[in-house]
């Protein structure tokens, strides 16, 4: 046992050490070495557990997220025999196997559009290029997923450093794709040189999210989390086309059905409602809403059918902390506690994304003594209000 602890001990303490190699500018390949020396044969899962450790030290997220380069260096070749997926990655429909069919379109789109333009610029043309980047967008569909479905389940066992780490690097690829959009026009050596990187990173991501990723919530994850993952994928859309309903095996025994909901009453001061009408109701609202209590865990969101971000329903009972990326989560964390303290009762952010004007308003929610009992986020798409002009006094007729 104490063997055990030793070696959890010295791990940790390696990873310290590459981190301040790496910050202070030595490449990969310096580092390489002394990782591979303490962590070989060690599973991806333990490696994890070292680095949660170093972030419940204090170790900010960004500073592990330069491990992501050195784990896969190292890893290559010989991961598949630390970790080995089962075959519920063959199978049609099942999480699993959906992640792995869309990265192969990522690859494909990698091998076949974009490394012949960097091996020859001037045999694609710009519009081409620019319609293959077009093409790479899909990739935040697939991040969203991972993000907004796998995260949480991993959380709930645990597994906190991970996420925390490939979220960073998700965000990383993000902005790369925008710079090497914006910047289309020159074609020059800068282009090349960012979407080098940029394929680089989304090589690598594929690598950690089939060696690392899959093999830890395959290992970790159960038939029913499984199923409530393909169900909830549909929110945020696919990169591949005929993705088939995945049932578990006839040797799944827990029933997956949707709890059936009591059709009693809620009294409240100003009136008593039926439990289907309230749902409904808030749900009708032009606008979504998101309730975090006092002690930041998400209870409650509505479902409108055209929401401004997806949601679902995984993210009930999460830490609000984990449902950012770790580049904006101080923001979020400082939010909260300014409402906490009654620094302040209401912030907004707003934005233009998609051909939409995304209005985010947050109010800190206090009952009649001004306890605080949480926090309200509400999101709107307010381009169509902003385009009204003059009156309308009459009911529109149908033709």
């Amino acid at each position: 046992m104490s063997e055990s602890i030793n070696n959890r001990e010295f791990r940790q303490k390696v990873l310290k050490e590459v981190i301040n190699s790496l910050h202070a500018g030595k490449s990969v390949e310096d580092v390489k070495q002394q990782f591979e020396e303490a962590f070989q044969g060690v599973s991806a899962t333990e490696i994890s557990e070292a680095e949660a450790a170093l972030i419940a030290e204090g170790l900010p997220v960004a500073e592990i997220q330069r491990l992501c380069d050195v784990h896969a260096a190292v890893f290559k070749g010989s991961i598949e025999e630390i970790h080995k997926t089962d075959d519920q990655t063959k199978i049609p429909g099942h999480p699993a196997n959906t992640l792995i069919r869309e990265n192969r379109v990522l690859e494909k789109i990698i091998e076949k559009e974009i490394k012949p333009w960097l091996s020859d610029p001037e045999s694609v043309e710009l519009a081409a290029l620019k319609a293959t980047l077009e093409k790479l967008n899909g990739l935040d569909i697939h991040y969203q997923k991972k993000e907004n479905l796998f995260f949480p389940y991993m959380e709930q066992y645990g597994i906190t450093a991970p996420p925390k780490v490939m979220w960073g690097v998700d965000d990383e690829i993000r902005d790369l794709l925008k710079e090497a959009k914006s910047i289309l026009n020159q074609n020059g050596s800068e282009l090349k040189a960012k979407i080098e990187t940029l394929i680089d990173k989304v090589t690598e991501m594929i690598f950690k999210e089939e060696n690392i990723l899959l093999p830890m919530l395959l290992e970790t994850l159960t038939q029913d989390e499984w199923k409530k993952i393909a169900d909830e994928s549909t929110e945020f859309g696919y990169l591949v086309d005929k993705v088939p309903e995945w049932k578990p095996s006839l040797e799944y025994q827990p029933a997956i059905k949707e709890e059936k909901k009591e059709a009693g009453v809620i009294v409240l001061p100003t009136g008593v409602l039926k439990t289907e009408e309230l749902i409904y109701m808030l749900n009708t609202l032009p606008f979504d809403i998101t309730f975090v209590d006092k002690e930041d865990v998400v209870k409650y969101f509505s479902e409108a059918a055209d929401r401004v971000f997806p949601r679902t329903r995984s993210v009930i009972g999460r830490n609000v902390s984990n449902c950012h990326p770790p580049a904006s989560v101080h923001i979020v964390e400082q939010l909260v506690a300014d409402f906490k303290s009654g620094k302040k009762d209401q912030e907004d952010f707003w934005i233009k994304m998609m051909g939409k004007y995304i209005l985010i308003r947050y109010y800190a929610v206090r009952n009649d003594k001004g306890e605080f009992l949480g926090v309200l986020e509400v999101t709107q798409d307010i381009k169509p209000i902003q385009e009204i002009t003059g009156e309308k006094r009459l009911v529109s007729l149908e033709k």
